[in-house]
């Protein structure tokens, strides 16, 4: 499985790869609040495996999304395409009335091993919905493979670290 987790080893990255990886990140951030499905959507490859994790009764990460209860799964970007239309359509609970955000993430950590980048960021996303504002905040993990003048994301892995979560968390909440 190519999930991208917490497993990068340390390798050397240029200025250059940084700066684009935060200005690719940024633009996820963007396309998520400005609800641009098409170009959110874009981001990802067609095989990406999307994924966050739930948390086990020990406190510890589920390991493996095909034998875990997970929070969002979905093993290739026809799952996300399938959100999206839900959210379009207004047939998903957690998405009416869609919610207004504000993507923050900060790139803390890049490697390069091979034909591909992983990141790492620390995210906070605020959500506003019927006058209530929620946040929720944790770490995510990307593999990430050149494509054309960027980059497609191949895998996420998202971890919410919020304790609570008091409605049905979907692509845009996190």
């Amino acid at each position: 499985m190519s999930i991208a987790g917490n497993e990068h080893p340390h390798h050397t990255v240029t200025m250059a790869a940084w700066h684009s990886v935060v200005r690719f990140l940024g633009q996820e951030a963007k396309f998520l609040d400005d609800k641009d499905w098409d170009a959110w959507l874009a981001l990802y490859s067609p095989d990406v495996d999307y994924w966050v994790p739930a948390w086990d009764s020990d406190g510890t990460l589920v390991t493996d999304p095909t034998k875990h209860v997970s929070l969002i799964y979905y093993k290739n970007r026809g799952g996300l395409e399938d959100r999206v239309f839900r959210i379009r359509t207004k047939r998903s609970a957690s998405s009416t009335p869609l919610a207004r955000t504000s993507h923050q993430s900060q790139l803390i950590e890049l490697s390069e091993p091979g034909d591909v980048v992983l990141a790492r960021t620390n995210w906070v996303v605020h959500s506003v919905t019927d006058h209530q504002v929620r946040t929720y905040f944790g770490t995510a993990h990307y593999t990430l493979k050149p494509h054309n003048d960027s980059w497609l994301i191949h895998a996420k892995k998202t971890i919410v670290l919020n304790d609570r979560i008091d409605q049905v968390l979907d692509v845009f909440h996190i």
